[in-house]
């Protein structure tokens, strides 16, 4: 079994291009937790799991720790999760994109059989200058990214894992499971290009090219309006990170194309098909648009959210910086963040 686990929340648009596009590289069963939705996500995911395609668990929020968070430490115990062979825990805005052999998992499973685990590092996906939303496939709309080398910004060094299952692994994680005391798991893991990596955090930091195997195709802005809506919620799994201009201005790299994705493009639209062809899946869905475009009117006319989007349609596309400036910028972050934590008294986050 290789299961995929996420966590939705107001994601109709969106859904049923993910789970069509993960199934036809190979994935077997998907683990789905939403909370708080207001646009039918809940209901889709619903009807998808009475057809037997997701199991679907509501995850209502509790207390102060992060919807995620929560989410996950709910599938530890899962029966999928203790059956599942291979796991991987992704947003309904990544996509794993295989390059080796057609695409699929055993490809990427044949060209390291050793492996244990695979740290898949983030290609950042800009807005390619959209500033309407779409409701068209978002791998067809977005195909402009950063370059294979990026060591700044520091986001752009994070991956996410997909991993045997293993009795060591006490608990999932956004980015990478942890053994036993919080350690990093054990066994052999490879980064985006098959060479030998110890995920002792969630960042891989290379001035080199990172995608040769596989990459984390993220498209976590879409277009300017549909950037509005996200603005209008925190981060799943940090309640404080602010979703705003630098959130923007970190991700929006357009500095070449790569539509390698887009050889899955026909079965993606085939398995679409086939979900749209259930009529109640299908109002469902059309429905979810139709939130989605009142909540961008509504957007538009508040006064601060109508500003940010003037902005980002003034905003260029982040530019790719010399080498040398990368450096100092990581330099300089990473003795800030250092004399934070001297200051609190903490020790380095992993």
């Amino acid at each position: 079994m290789r299961l995929m686990i996420t966590s939705m929340r107001d994601e109709a648009p969106f859904l049923l291009e993910w789970i069509a596009y993960h199934r036809a590289i190979g994935f077997t069963d998907f683990l789905v937790f939403s909370n708080d939705c207001a646009d039918g996500t809940d209901a889709m995911l619903d009807r998808l799991a009475a057809r037997g395609i997701i199991t679907h668990l509501p995850n209502p929020r509790q207390g102060q720790k992060a919807v995620q968070w929560q989410a996950l430490t709910r599938a530890r115990a899962h029966p999928l999760v203790q059956r599942a062979d291979w796991i991987m825990v992704a947003d309904v805005d990544e996509f794993l994109v295989i390059h080796a052999g057609a695409g699929r998992l055993d490809d990427l499973f044949a060209a390291a059989p050793q492996a244990d685990g695979f740290a898949v590092p983030w290609r950042m996906f800009g807005s390619a200058g959209r500033l309407q939303f779409q409701p068209g496939l978002v791998i067809e709309q977005f195909t402009r990214c950063g370059p294979e080398a990026l060591l700044w910004p520091l986001r752009a060094g994070q991956y996410k894992s997909l991993f045997r299952n293993a009795p060591h692994h006490a608990r999932l994680g956004v980015h990478r499971p942890r053994a036993q005391g919080g350690s990093a798991p054990h066994g052999l893991w490879v980064d985006g290009n098959g060479q030998k990596f110890r995920p002792s955090s969630s960042f891989i930091l290379s001035e080199t090219d990172k995608y040769g195997l596989a990459q984390i195709n993220h498209y976590a802005l879409g277009s300017a309006e549909n950037f509005l809506v996200k603005t209008m919620r925190a981060t799943p799994n940090r309640e404080d990170e602010s979703i705003d201009l630098g959130y923007w201005i970190e991700r929006n790299f357009d500095a070449v194309e790569d539509r390698r994705i887009l050889r899955h493009l026909p079965a993606v639209r085939q398995q679409i098909a086939a979900f749209l062809s259930d009529p109640e899946l299908a109002r469902l869905h059309e429905a979810g648009i139709a939130w989605r475009r009142a909540r961008i009117a509504e957007a538009l006319l508040d006064d601060r959210r109508s500003l940010l989007f003037t902005r980002l349609a003034q905003a260029p596309s982040t530019p790719v910086l010399p080498m040398e400036l990368q450096r100092r910028l990581f330099r300089l972050r990473s003795r800030a963040q250092a004399a934070l934590r001297d200051r609190a008294g903490q020790e380095p986050d992993a």
